[in-house]
């Protein structure tokens, strides 16, 4: 076999290749033995028809083809191999020269990884948000914590602002109940805004045993978009009361004894989660700042998929358990459709930049996973899809992802290596310093959260290569 590359663009490689006839013998045997076990020829045991006899029956044509779609995907994976070539999805296959007893010559088209040259990087500079926690911060959180340990007693009188209401409900769409639209003994806070529009303002002034009948666009359900007549029947009305900001109260919601103790924790709570806001804000604009001064040509192909990819997730993942559609998802978020493909593509766009980039960095510092750093990154991610660590493991390894989860975590390494690289300031002016231990793994946890924006184009090709070796 022999094999020529041509360069058609940064992104994209044609590969010419030659196979002499005897180099396909293999392939026409594997094609003669597969026919005989598909086709009956009377006076002959099946399996055991002349090759002479399936060529006069069914045509040496038959065989042929048989034989080079068997042979294709071995001389191609040889030719890119040989070449040394880091291709990206499925080639597109172009049989120029099929001479039977001569030679076969085909091209293969396909995408490439673009050669990406990485620039000094440690002179990006970047500003971040300050951590700063106020008292109205604290207030705030001690509230929330307060409003956790509220207690509800019964009342004889209106609904008001902030009681919770034991309601019974029933939908009606065009005159018709809906089998899924009652629902009896449903608990609700006035003023959450947890069930439908416009309830608010129908069960405010009712006491218990009254009704009223209002009109509600329905969020979930068999009737999900659709305008409503919902008639709604207050069972009973509770006022909650809150505990007193006491000693006692922080006795009763934490471990402290005193509420003076409490508060300081509340305080060191809001800190760390205000520096790990900080770090993930540094992260992120250091990958912009690191995006800006690296040149990447994106395959056309490989964006393409990755536009439909993130489309098919948005509308048969994330809407369909959200009840809507696109459309209704356009209207709600205030967008037009073009706005929409112009916003998709340009984080499939940066996804793939990303992981070019970032890929390129694990190379050239060389980094490495170890196992326990893809054990934490596995909890990680098994909490985030609500799975436990086991099924998630598992999953994993059945999807064949192990692969994929090492390049999550190699990019998150490769992020965190450019941040602790870069002058980070606050808006106060003064150096964040992320060299910290603590800080250094949250700088790192966050860099392989942000680097997920680039994995479904990663996957996509994890895939893709996956389908190509299969077919090989």
């Amino acid at each position: 076999m022999k094999s020529a590359v041509e360069t058609l663009n940064p992104t994209r490689v044609r590969l010419s290749i030659e196979v002499p006839f005897e180099e396909l013998k293999d392939s026409l045997d594997a094609a003669y033995k597969k026919i005989n076990q598909q086709v009956t020829v009377k006076g002959f045991r099946k399996g055991k028809i002349p090759a002479r006899v399936i060529d006069q029956r069914f045509g040496r044509g038959a065989v042929l083809e048989e034989a080079v779609n068997d042979a294709l995907p071995k001389f191609y994976t040889e030719a890119v191999n040989e070449a040394e070539l880091n291709v990206l999805g499925q080639p597109e296959v172009d049989i120029t020269e099929l001479k039977d007893g001569e030679t076969l010559n085909f091209t293969a088209e396909v995408d490439v990884r673009p050669t990406i040259e990485i620039p000094d990087y440690s002179g990006i500079e970047v500003e971040v948000d300050a951590v700063e926690v106020t008292d109205e911060d604290i207030d705030k959180a001690v509230e929330q914590l307060r409003e956790r340990f509220a207690s509800t007693s019964p009342v004889e009188r209106a609904a008001e602002e902030g009681d919770v209401v034991t309601l019974d409900l029933q939908a009606k769409v065009d005159g018709e109940i809906l089998e899924d639209g009652v629902a009896d003994g449903v608990s609700y806070t006035i003023g959450s805004g947890e069930l439908l529009e416009g309830i608010d303002d129908a069960v405010k002034g009712l006491e218990a045993g009254a009704e009223a009948t209002f009109t509600s666009e329905l969020k979930g359900g068999s009737a999900a978009g659709k305008e409503a007549e919902v008639t709604v029947k207050v069972t009973q009305v509770a006022a909650r009361e809150l505990p007193a900001l006491d000693d006692e109260f922080a006795q009763l919601a934490s471990e402290f004894d005193t509420l003076e103790e409490l508060r300081g924790d509340s305080r060191k709570r809001l800190e760390n989660m205000k520096q790990y806001d900080q770090a993930t804000q540094a992260q992120e604009r250091v990958l912009e700042k690191l995006l800006d001064i690296v040149e990447v040509p994106v395959p056309e192909k490989l964006l393409e998929d990755e536009i439909n990819t993130r489309k098919h997730n948005l509308e048969h993942h994330q809407l369909g358990q959200m009840g809507i559609d696109l459309e209704k998802y356009l209207e709600i978020q205030g967008k037009t459709a073009e706005e929409f493909e112009a916003e998709t593509q340009e984080a499939a766009v940066k996804g793939i930049k990303t992981q070019f980039v970032l890929d390129e960095l694990v190379a050239k510092e060389k980094l490495n996973v170890n196992q326990e750093e893809l054990t934490e990154h596995l909890m990680r991610r098994a909490a985030s899809s609500g799975m436990s660590p086991d099924q998630f493991a598992q999953a994993v390894v059945q999807n064949n992802q192990v692969q994929l989860l090492v390049g999550e975590v190699a990019r998150g390494k490769a992020l965190a290596l450019v941040v602790e690289s870069s002058t980070v300031k606050d808006t106060n002016g003064e150096l964040v310093d992320l060299d910290d231990e603590d800080e250094d793994e949250t700088t790192e946890a966050s860099a392989e959260e942000t680097t997920e924006a680039a994995e479904s184009s990663a996957e996509a090709e994890t895939e893709a290569e996956a389908e190509e070796k299969n077919e090989a």
